[in-house]
């Protein structure tokens, strides 16, 4: 089988096509110090200007051998187009929403009329355009965003949200729905600008924080109308221990489903989701792949891939101080996973997606 390249080597994966090897990339955030600095583009510049945006984001791929290439570096683009404060942050920490603009008036929500220009929007479709020239055809663009949970708990207050689902569930139905259409709108903005996938990042969706009850009333539906809404590949990041919805999200209609090092037992989220969608991670982000040796990383990894993960990836976004040297480990222990004289001595079996 000839070695594809990265962008039909991920996409294949996805859609349950046969693959040389696992890919070894992020769904999640990618910018860290030591790439700014090799890439001469930094946070907080980086996250409003679109140069300085590409230049970090490609960096992940051209220094720490990443084979994707994730963009933005922070979940504030629809909230601050929805009308949320954003306050810019610094070098290592990422900008965050400072106001609930419809906490008071959940009401008034609804997708602007001029949506696709609000913000940093605009910017963002720039960035996409930017990096399919840069990146070429053969390395895959995935582009994070706010899930529709992430987006109305900024747009309420995360206790709104929260209580809501108690003390006014058709409020909180009625607002998710807006949002949800607010994500597909996005997205649609996004492909049309060159991505070739859109991950969702929606922590105050899993059970850490929501009921899994909850989730089947209030996420579900709109999870399914996401992925129905529109063509492309469609991912999903839920922090925490997942695994109580993981059936329920593999049932959505997501490609991919990213999930944390909290999900300890990976075989049997294999079993949950079965071959309706690919799981992606969980090198545990602030643990191994922040503190830990390349060798600890390489050994984390290997367990991850004789476990099944689909896709190789840190379990949550990049820790803004981890060294290169560790992220590129994983692309390593991956390589070494496969190749016939590999450091540990064994050689990862062909595995094919349909095989799973």
């Amino acid at each position: 089988m000839a070695d594809p390249d990265l962008r039909d080597r991920f996409l294949n994966t996805l859609k349950g096509k046969a693959v040389d090897k696992v890919p070894a990339l992020s769904v999640t955030q990618t910018g860290t110090v030591e790439l700014m600095t090799e890439s001469g583009a930094a946070w907080p510049e980086a996250h409003f200007d679109a140069e300085k945006m590409a230049a970090l984001a490609l960096s992940a791929h051209t220094f720490a051998g990443l084979e994707a290439v994730r963009y933005p570096f922070c979940l504030t683009v629809l909230s601050e187009a929805m009308g949320c404060k954003i306050n810019q942050g610094r070098y290592d920490i990422q900008p965050s929403p400072g106001s609930h603009p419809f906490a008071e008036d959940p009401e008034k929500m609804e997708l602007p009329s001029d949506f696709a220009e609000r913000g940093r929007i605009p910017l963002i479709a720039d960035v996409t355009s930017i990096l399919r020239e840069k990146a070429g055809e053969e390395v895959p663009l995935i582009a994070g965003m706010e899930g529709p949970a992430s987006l109305a708990s900024r747009l309420i207050g995360t206790y709104n949200f929260l209580t809501w689902t108690l003390r006014k569930p058709e409020t909180l139905k009625e607002f998710i729905k807006v949002t949800q259409t607010v994500c597909s709108r996005y997205t649609e903005v996004l492909y049309e600008a060159g991505a070739d996938a859109v991950c969702i990042v929606d922590g105050i969706a899993g059970p850490d924080t929501l009921d899994p009850k909850d989730f089947e009333i209030f996420m579900k539906p709109e999870y399914e109308k996401f992925c129905r809404a529109g063509k492309g590949i469609k991912l999903v990041h839920i922090c925490g221990n997942s695994t109580p919805i993981l059936k329920s999200i593999s049932e959505c209609g997501f490609q991919g489903i990213s999930i944390e090092e909290k999900v300890t037992d990976l075989r049997a989220a294999k079993k949950l989701v079965g071959s309706k969608t690919k799981l992606i991670g969980n090198l545990a982000s602030s643990g191994v792949m922040l503190n830990g040796t390349c060798e600890e990383i390489k050994k984390e990894a290997q367990k991850c891939l004789e476990d099944g993960i689909d896709i190789l990836a840190p379990g949550c976004g990049i820790a803004p101080k981890t060294p290169i040297k560790n992220i590129r480990a994983l692309v390593e222990a991956r390589d070494e996973y496969y190749h016939p004289n590999c450091a540990s001595g064994v050689r990862g079996p062909f595995r094919s997606a349909q095989e799973d």
